[in-house]
C-alpha cells in the first residue's frame, strides 16, 4: 500500500464517498464506499471514520452526497434537503468543533451560490473536495512548524491517534514528527495504547511502523513513569476542539499535561486553525459521553464483571497554562492564552 506520507483515508470518488474502514486496523486495510448521507451519518457514529479534521471533511462529502444525489428544480428546495442532513451530521459527534465549520462553510457556499441548482451542486460538491486538500496542505504545514521545536535524537510521547487516519491526510500530532524524519532527525515515538479503544496501539504504531518511524508502544499509565526515567524529551499531541481557555483531546491528555509539567517536559499540541473555536469557553462545550461495551470489552470480549457501573467519556480538558505551545497551519502558538487564542482564530476569518 501508499505510505502514510501520502495516504488519504477520505476522498470524493464518482458520486460516492471512500473512506478507510479504521476498525478493522491493523488487520486489514479496506474501504468502505458511501453513496448516501446517511451511510456517512453511520460511518461518522460507528468511527470507521475518526479524528476531528477526518470527520469534518467527511460531513462536507456527506452533503455533497445530498447534492449529487438531489432531484429537486430549485434552489430553495436543495437547500432544505442539505439543512436537514447537516443536522444528522451535526449530531455524530459533538465535542469535535472541526465538524459543525465544515458543515457550516458547505452550507455557506450553497446560499452564496448566485446559479441555478445545478451550479449550487457543483459549489457543494467543490467546497468538499477543496475542503479536503486545503486538510492536507494544513498538515503539511504544520509539520513545517513542529519540526522546528524537535531536536534530533528526541523521543516523542504521543496520545491516541492524530496522525494521517486522523485527518484527511499526513497528520497533526504527527506531521511535525514525519517532517523532522524527512529533514534527516533521528526520531522515536512512544505511543500510548489509549484505552478504551487502543488507537494509539491500533493506529499510530501503524502508521508509524508502516513508514519505519521507530515506535514504541506502552500503557497509558506507564506515562509517568517513561518521562520520570528521562525517556521522553517531548509530547505532542492533537485536538479536537481549541476554545478560549483550553484543549479538549482524546480522554487522558489532561493526565499527560499535569505530568509532562511536573517532569519540565515540553508539551505541544498540534491543531490547524479550523479545529479553533474563539467564541466557546470549555464550560460550554459537550463532552461526548460513549457507550460503556467500549470500556467493559475488548474486541468483543468482555474483560468487566456484569452490571457493574461504567463512566466513558471521550474527551477531557487542558488548561492552556499547561500547554507550551500550539502547533498551527498559521504558526507557532507559543504559551498559549486567552488573547492570542482568540487573537489568532480572529485573524484567520479576518
Amino acid at each position: 500500500m501508499e505510505d502514510f506520507f501520502t495516504l488519504r483515508t477520505v476522498k470524493w470518488k464518482k458520486g460516492a464517498v471512500l473512506m478507510i474502514d479504521q476498525t478493522r486496523l491493523p488487520e486489514r486495510i479496506s474501504y468502505i464506499k458511501c453513496r448516501t448521507s446517511g451511510e456517512v451519518v453511520k460511518a461518522i457514529k460507528d468511527m470507521v471514520v475518526r479524528g476531528a479534521p477526518a470527520i469534518g471533511v467527511a460531513a462536507a462529502m456527506g452533503l455533497a452526497l445530498v447534492a449529487y444525489r438531489s432531484k429537486v428544480k430549485r434552489k430553495e428546495g436543495l437547500l432544505k434537503e442539505l439543512e436537514s442532513a447537516s443536522v444528522k451530521l451535526g449530531n455524530t459527534r459533538p465535542t469535535a468543533v472541526n465538524l459543525m465549520w465544515a458543515l457550516s462553510k458547505t452550507l455557506e457556499a450553497a446560499r452564496e451560490s448566485s446559479g441555478d441548482v445545478e451550479a449550487v451542486k457543483e459549489s457543494v460538491i467543490q467546497t468538499a473536495v477543496r475542503m479536503a486538500d486545503e486538510d492536507v496542505a494544513a498538515n503539511l504545514r504544520i509539520g513545517e512548524y513542529g519540526a522546528s521545536l524537535i531536536s534530533d535524537g528526541d523521543t516523542i510521547l504521543t496520545h491516541c491517534n492524530a496522525g494521517a487516519l486522523a485527518t484527511v491526510g499526513y497528520g497533526t500530532a504527527l506531521a511535525p514528527i514525519r517532517t523532522a524524519v524527512k529533514q534527516g532527525k533521528r526520531i522515536s515515538v512512544l505511543a500510548d495504547e489509549t484505552r478504551p479503544r487502543l488507537q494509539g496501539a491500533k493506529l499510530t504504531a501503524f502508521e508509524l511502523s508502516n513508514d519505519k518511524i521507530p515506535v514504541k508502544v506502552i500503557t497509558d499509565g506507564m506515562a509517568g513513569y517513561v518521562m520520570a526515567k528521562g525517556l521522553v524529551q517531548k509530547v505532542i499531541v492533537g485536538a479536537d476542539r481549541v476554545v478560549r481557555d483550553g484543549v479538549f483531546n482524546k480522554i487522558g491528555t489532561y493526565s499527560l499535561a499535569i505530568a509532562a509539567r511536573y517532569h519540565r517536559i515540553p508539551f505541544y499540541v498540534a491543531a490547524p486553525i479550523s479545529t479553533f473555536d474563539p467564541l466557546n469557553s470549555s464550560s460550554t462545550v459537550k463532552i461526548e459521553e460513549r457507550n460503556s461495551r467500549e470500556v467493559t470489552h475488548i474486541s468483543n470480549i468482555r474483560i468487566c464483571p456484569r452490571n457493574v457501573d461504567v463512566i466513558n467519556p471521550a474527551f477531557d480538558l487542558t488548561p492552556l497554562s499547561l500547554v507550551d505551545a500550539i502547533i498551527t497551519d498559521k504558526g507557532l502558538l507559543n504559551y498559549p492564552d486567552q488573547d492570542n487564542v482568540v487573537r489568532l482564530a480572529r485573524a484567520d476569518t479576518a
